[in-house]
């Protein structure tokens, strides 16, 4: 009979080689194959092996202490290729200190490439990525110095005349994935983990190069004794097998509790349960972009304000049924949990893997994506992937804005200090934001401002103070709030000038509503 590799998390580490490429599959915290990641941080503080390594991931994995920061050694990891860094602050230490070759390439073109190394492509080709820092004429998703004179991972093809993207293959030597239970075969469920991601995709691709994958499981189950529809993994593709020996630690389902079956679809929580959101500035921005939803809608929510907020609003008021909210992720419905825990939910109706929801995204589009802001400019261009020198990096935003059919991008109308007063149904800005967001040239192009009006996608830009749209001859001021003097609050706080629209108008009164819904439910239901 096959039987299963089973080693200590110790001999895992040992097994990999100095100069190799290693991908781990994984998001924010869940699915993190924490056993190890910490054995190969303890080997290379140990012998300072193994070395010079490429780590491949498609999402951030981490929760600011834990996941791929183990990994985030100067020497440990020469190049690193992902997606998002925002929640991994050594590594965009590193990143910024040009400790790393660094290359941002968008969350769902990785996850998907897994896809087609696995079925024996030299890589992957999209139009996701063009005309944004992702484009090899622009940054080629250098995010550093150090990699700025690099060869390109990406290049541009033409077919039967348009461009496209094609994103290389990276060969894989090592994978790492996590399980709930494997049996004595090593036949691998994921049951327990509050996401589906790309894992058979990625063990695939790596089979392809001859490279092994180990796997870290909680649980281990006598043969037969697990449903075959269960297993996401054969243990024919699976080298090394690690049972994590204090899975209250190492084997959290996310970083704010180690087990909750509601998340991983065992369970449905009473809605009395799930409290609404306090209110404060993101939930009153969040309201405003809740109004451009009408009923039917499927929708993505990203990271900050969007997930943090609008699934709570669409709860609050009601109207949680009449759309269909999604996440990168793969998960449909339910109310999400946000910050570190970026990507799970409650009471969810559906859960598809990582690679088929940016099959969606891609193809077809969501009706409406909600987004952060970082900085718009006078062309409608947005970043929200580089900060300064902090480089947080792009997960699925590219995939996701440039194929919505309508894009929210909500966030505050400056940064850093700002405070506010809501009374009366007005704002007050009690103190200014020591960063201006609406600048003469953003920093690094996330979202291309003239692509999108020229392809007549709508575009809309929500704060506490002020709402814009993307318009043909440039970015339209449409609303402003209450209590909020047009010049002096508005446009002497820009460092372009807006066209301000001729119905120009006041947000409505109903946003302000502090206790309890606000009554966003006809908007919503509005022909």
């Amino acid at each position: 009979m096959i039987q299963a590799n089973f080693v200590t998390a110790d001999e895992a580490a040992a097994s990999i080689e100095d100069g190799t490429t290693i991908a781990t599959i994984g998001m924010t915290l869940v699915s993190a194959s924490e056993s190890n990641l910490k054995a190969i941080e303890r080997r290379f503080e140990r012998t300072g092996h193994p070395r010079g390594l490429t780590l491949l991931h498609s999402c951030g994995q981490s929760d600011r202490e834990r996941g791929i920061q183990h990994l985030a050694h100067e020497g440990l990891v020469t190049r690193i290729i992902g997606s998002h860094w925002g929640l991994q602050p050594r590594w965009m230490d590193m990143i910024a200190n040009n400790q790393v070759e660094a290359y941002c390439l968008p969350q769902g073109q990785i996850a998907q490439l897994y896809r087609s190394m696995a079925c024996g492509l030299p890589g992957k080709m999209s139009k996701v990525g063009l005309g944004t820092f992702i484009d090899p004429r622009i940054e080629g998703g250098k995010m550093n110095d150090r990699t700025r004179e690099l060869p390109d991972i990406t290049e541009i093809l033409e077919y039967h005349g348009e461009e496209y993207m094609f994103y290389k293959e990276v060969p894989i030597d090592t994978c790492l994935i996590r399980g709930t239970v494997c049996d004595e075969m090593g036949n691998l469920t994921t049951t327990e983990e509050l996401m589906k991601l790309e894992v058979f995709n990625a063990v695939l691709a790596t089979k392809r190069f001859g490279g092994q994958v180990i796997a870290q499981v909680k649980r281990v189950a006598k043969n037969g004794t697990i449903n075959p529809k269960d297993v996401t993994v054969p243990g024919v593709f699976i080298d090394k097998i690690v049972v994590c020996d204090d899975p209250e630690v190492d084997h959290r389902q996310t970083h704010s509790f180690y087990f909750d079956p509601s998340y991983c679809g065992q369970l449905a929580v009473p809605e009395s349960a799930i409290e609404p959101a306090p209110f404060n500035e993101r939930k009153f921005i969040a309201r405003r972009g809740v109004c451009e939803l009408r009923q039917g809608a499927v929708v993505n929510l990203g990271t900050g304000i969007p997930n943090d907020m609008v699934g709570r609003v669409c709860q609050e008021e009601g109207i949680a049924d009449d759309v269909m909210i999604t996440v990168e992720s793969g998960i449909y419905g339910g109310v999400q949990m946000g910050g570190v825990d970026f990507g799970i939910g409650q009471n969810l109706v559906a859960m598809v893997s990582h690679p088929e929801q940016f099959d969606y995204y891609d193809g077809a589009g969501v009706d409406v994506t909600y987004m952060g802001l970082g900085e718009l400019d006078g062309e409608g261009n947005v970043n929200s992937t580089k900060m300064g020198s902090r480089c947080t990096g792009a997960g699925g935003f590219i995939d996701i804005t440039q194929n919505a059919k309508t894009v929210v991008f909500l966030g505050t109308f400056t940064a850093r200090g700002a405070k506010y007063r809501f009374g009366d149904g007005k704002l007050a800005i009690e103190q200014e934001g020591g960063i201006r967001k609406m600048v003469s040239r953003v920093a690094q192009i996330s979202f291309n401002g003239p692509a999108s009006r020229a392809s007549g996608q709508r575009v809309v830009i929500v704060t506490e103070r002020a709402v814009f749209e993307l318009v043909e001859s440039g970015v339209m001021l449409t609303e402003i709030a209450p209590g909020i003097d047009l010049q002096t609050q508005v446009l002497d706080m820009m460092d372009f000038e807006p066209i301000v629209s001729p119905d120009l108008k006041l947000m409505d009164a109903c946003l302000f509503e502090q206790d309890g819904p606000a009554g966003l439910r006809r908007f919503v239901l509005a022909e």
